[in-house]
């Protein structure tokens, strides 16, 4: 049996030794430093300004939202597009917090949201943010659809928890929006277990993360922050700001074993990244020589870190033996993410208007993918390799 990942961390013994050292000697486990040297550490590697650690990546989703509805920066009504081929924790907090989700089609040379996709629903709604999501490794064309969004007044984030080492159009993946979500769940590029992240240059952003994250209070600002918050609601005491809830918020708080972990794993990050990518270049050669599949373009990216090994097929038939072959193995498969979203039960029930996506439906119709790790042996490799091929 080939996993959709081996373990649950990368260097695991070694991993585990460490934590349960520090579980044993640490006198706290609540959210605390390794938390918050975790946040500079990885926004440093990410080369943003700063980050705001969650308990999972699709709570960094639901508290971005928040965060800008709480600012005023995003309105209940407003209209959010967001990439159609994604996770369900990409759309929800779009219906949970009273917005109109817009389904964008993806490009199935790419299984992203091209430039063009994002025109095309351009010309039939005005939207007021785009939430792309850098699907697997593999972006759209960032920098076209960055300039778009700018020319066309739209708030552009994104969702990067699949992408996290890819560098596309000359940045790193998740630094072309206002901000970024990443997932450290088991099997994701870092594992803390669980785990998110939201990465952003906006610091007024950052403030208002914090104040969402723990119950909407000001326990985890700067004191210069606390001392802004209090005066303005005029909280006149250390004591009455115990329990002073100042904007909507959650319990999205990590522990400190998140922290440990992600402090830990972020000197595996960049082996990681090189592995993926040469996996992926390996298999893809096979595939390269097989016309039953639809060949992925990605010139527009520097370095490639994929989530997994993503397989199109071109028709629906040729999926079906694909899948056999692949079963027949023992690799083990998934379908490519949610596929179209809008195709899912929970979509269909809250949201009234669909949209024409015959990109992300040809997707979901046609396409699969194994997994892709540092651990996949060359034995491994071969057996991947040898369901590529056209017999």
């Amino acid at each position: 049996m080939i996993p959709l990942m081996k373990h649950a961390f990368l260097n695991e013994q070694e991993t585990k030794r460490a934590l349960s050292e520090f579980i044993i000697n640490s006198s706290q486990l609540s959210m605390g430093s390794e938390c918050f040297k975790f946040e500079k550490s990885f926004a440093s590697k990410q080369g943003r300004e700063d980050g705001v650690l969650f308990n999972s990546g699709g709570s960094a989703n639901l508290a971005l939202l928040q965060a800008y509805k709480n600012m005023g920066v995003l309105k209940s009504g407003a209209k959010i597009g967001f990439s159609s081929l994604t996770w369900s924790t990409n759309v929800y907090p779009i219906i949970q917090l009273g917005f109109k989700p817009v389904a964008i089609d993806c490009d199935i040379h790419t299984l992203n949201v091209m430039s063009h996709n994002l025109k095309d629903r351009l010309n039939e709604i005005k939207l007021d943010a785009f939430f792309a999501t850098n699907v697997l490794g593999f972006t759209g064309d960032m920098n076209e659809i960055k300039s778009c969004c700018e020319e066309n007044d739209i708030l552009f984030f994104e969702d990067n928890c699949e992408s996290l080492g890819t560098e596309s159009s000359g940045n790193k993946a998740g630094n072309f929006g206002d901000a970024s979500s990443f997932s450290f769940f088991v099997a994701h590029h870092m594992s803390s277990i669980e785990g998110g992240m939201i990465c952003t240059d906006n610091i007024e952003l950052i403030e208002m993360l914090r104040i969402v994250r723990a119950n909407g209070w000001d326990r985890n600002l700067s004191a210069e922050q606390q001392f802004k918050w209090r005066k303005r609601h005029d909280i006149s005491s250390e004591f009455q700001a115990k329990y002073t809830f100042y904007d909507l918020g959650y319990n999205f708080r990590p522990t400190e074993i998140t922290g440990f972990l992600g402090n830990f794993q972020l000197q595996y990050l960049d082996h990681n990244v090189s592995t993926r990518e040469n996996n992926y270049k390996n298999i893809e050669r096979v595939m390269s020589t097989n016309d039953d599949f639809v060949k992925l373009e990605y010139s527009h990216i520097n370095k490639l870190s994929t989530f997994a090994m993503p397989v199109v097929c071109k028709n629906s038939e040729l999926r079906k033996f694909y899948l056999d072959q692949f079963s027949g193995a023992g690799v083990e498969i998934r379908p490519l993410i949610s596929g179209n979203i809008q195709k899912q039960p929970f979509y269909k029930k809250y949201v009234d208007k669909l949209y024409n996506t015959d990109g992300s439906d040809f997707l979901h119709s046609n396409s699969f993918y194994c997994g892709n790790y540092p651990e996949l042996t060359d034995a491994d490799l071969g057996t991947i390799k040898s369901c590529l091929y056209k017999y």
